[in-house]
């Protein structure tokens, strides 16, 4: 069925291997088995947050291996800040916030690379406020309509 989504797959940039070793340098991790623990766990939270063309595209950029977490769990009905994201992350690995947002800015430092910097843009717009940080990328505020 994940195929079925995108018959053209293309080859990513990068192999799930090298992927994993630009996470474990970029987060310090002690083996490749905690830097795929992390890789897999904050993929599939940010799979629940990502809706619609950017999470299949974004699933086109990554190794087979990172797209299958990615698109492993359905999207939640309600989104949740990038503080949320951090939070809801700890509770549910039971590592404390300090390591979930760690854990988060390896992998999504990883995912910036390989989205690029269009995706990414599109990919932020799509998320709350909070994201673009976990992103390793400056938050911008969204312009605030007018008042009365």
């Amino acid at each position: 069925m994940y195929d079925q989504l995108r018959p053209d797959r293309s080859t990513p940039a990068v192999t799930f291997d090298q992927m994993l070793e630009r996470v474990r340098y970029e987060g310090a991790y002690p083996t490749r088995e905690r830097a795929e623990e992390s890789v897999r766990t904050v993929l599939a939270a940010l799979g629940r947050q990502i809706t619609g063309d950017e999470r299949i595209e974004l699933a086109q950029h990554l190794p087979l291996e990172a797209a299958l977490a990615l698109t492993s769990s359905p999207p939640d009905v309600e989104q949740v800040s990038g503080w949320g994201f951090v939070k809801d992350l700890a509770a549910r690995t039971g590592v404390s916030l300090a390591v979930a947002r760690w854990d988060t800015g390896a992998v999504l430092a990883a995912v910036s690379a390989l989205a690029g910097p269009d995706l990414l843009a599109r990919v932020l717009q799509r998320l709350p406020d909070g994201y673009a940080l976990l992103f390793g990328q400056a938050q911008l505020r969204r312009p605030q309509p007018a008042a009365a």
